[in-house]
C-alpha cells in the first residue's frame, strides 16, 4: 500500500496533465536577455501570493516546470527564473558546474539576477509583499543568497541546496523566514558546512528550520535523478513527498492567500 501511495503522489505531482499553463516571459538583467516561465494561479485571491522558483544547475528543466504547475494549481503565481540567460545555457553537467560555480563565487551577481526574476514575478501579477522564493540544488543556494541579500521575500525554501558561505563575509540580520529541506545522507554537504550554516542562522537572528530526510541524498526531489544513492544524487519518493508537504505548511504560515 505504501509504495502504491507514493507512486500515486509522484504521478500527481509530476503529471503533464495539470491545467496550469506556463507562459514564456522574456526579460533582462542589464544587457543579458533572460527567458523565464510564468504560471498563473488557478485560484482567485485578493492577496495574489507569489513563488519565485530557482531551478537546479542545468537551468529550467522538467522538474521545475512540473513543480511550478502544481503550485499554480494550489493557488500561487509562480515564476521560474532564468539565471544563465541566452547564449549561456549549459549543454552538460560539466558546463553547468562552471556556470553555477561562477554565481556561487560572485554572489552579488547571483543576487542581482534573482532580483531581476523577482521583479518579473511582480509584473506578472504577484503581490510584491507576499512572495516566497524556493530553489533546488544550485537554486537552493540562490534562495539563501536572496535572503542574505535582503530581497523583499517573506521566506525562502532550499531543497538539497549548498549551504556553504565564505567565512570572511559579514553576517547581517536575515528577515526572511528560512526552511532547509536536506537529505540526511547528502555527501556534498560536510558537517563543517552544516555547522557553520546553522551558526550563521543563529548569528543573523533568522527564523529558521532545517529538516533532514532519512536515506536521502542530493537531488532527492527530482524523479530524473535515478535511484542509486551510491552516486550521491538520487530521487527518493518518500523524501520528495514529505518535503513538498513541509513546503506547503511553510507557505500556509508565511503567505497570505
Amino acid at each position: 500500500m505504501k509504495n502504491s501511495a507514493l507512486l500515486l503522489f509522484a504521478t500527481i505531482l509530476f503529471s503533464n496533465g495539470i491545467n496550469a499553463q506556463l507562459k514564456a516571459v522574456k526579460y533582462n538583467d542589464g544587457s543579458q536577455v533572460l527567458n523565464g516561465l510564468f504560471a498563473k494561479s488557478l485560484k482567485k485571491s485578493t492577496q495574489n501570493p507569489g513563488i519565485l522558483l530557482i531551478p537546479a544547475w542545468l537551468g529550467i528543466d522538467k522538474a521545475s516546470k512540473d513543480i511550478a504547475e502544481n503550485l499554480a494549481k494550489l493557488g500561487y503565481n509562480v515564476f521560474i527564473a532564468d539565471i544563465y540567460g541566452e547564449g549561456n545555457y549549459p549543454a552538460n553537467t560539466a558546463e553547468a558546474g562552471k556556470q553555477a560555480g561562477y554565481y556561487k563565487k560572485n554572489y552579488e551577481v547571483y543576487q542581482k539576477r534573482i532580483n531581476a526574476a523577482l521583479q518579473e514575478l511582480v509584473k506578472s501579477g504577484a503581490n510584491a509583499d507576499n512572495i516566497v522564493a524556493i530553489g533546488y540544488c544550485f537554486g537552493g543556494t540562490g534562495v539563501l543568497e536572496a535572503a542574505r541579500g535582503h530581497l523583499n521575500l517573506k521566506g525562502v525554501v532550499s531543497f538539497h541546496g549548498s549551504l556553504a558561505r565564505d567565512a570572511a563575509r559579514k553576517i547581517e540580520p536575515i528577515t526572511s523566514k528560512v526552511l532547509i529541506c536536506h537529505g540526511a545522507d547528502d555527501p556534498y554537504e560536510s558537517k563543517e558546512e552544516i555547522t557553520a550554516f546553522q551558526q550563521e542562522m543563529r548569528d543573523s537572528k533568522a527564523d529558521w528550520q532545517m529538516i533532514y530526510y532519512a536515506n536521502a541524498v542530493h537531488s532527492f526531489t527530482n524523479p530524473e535523478a535515478g535511484n542509486d544513492n551510491s552516486k550521491g544524487a538520487a530521487y527518493n519518493a518518500i523524501a520528495a513527498k514529505r518535503s513538498f508537504e513541509h513546503l506547503q505548511l511553510f507557505l500556509n504560515e508565511v503567505l497570505k492567500k
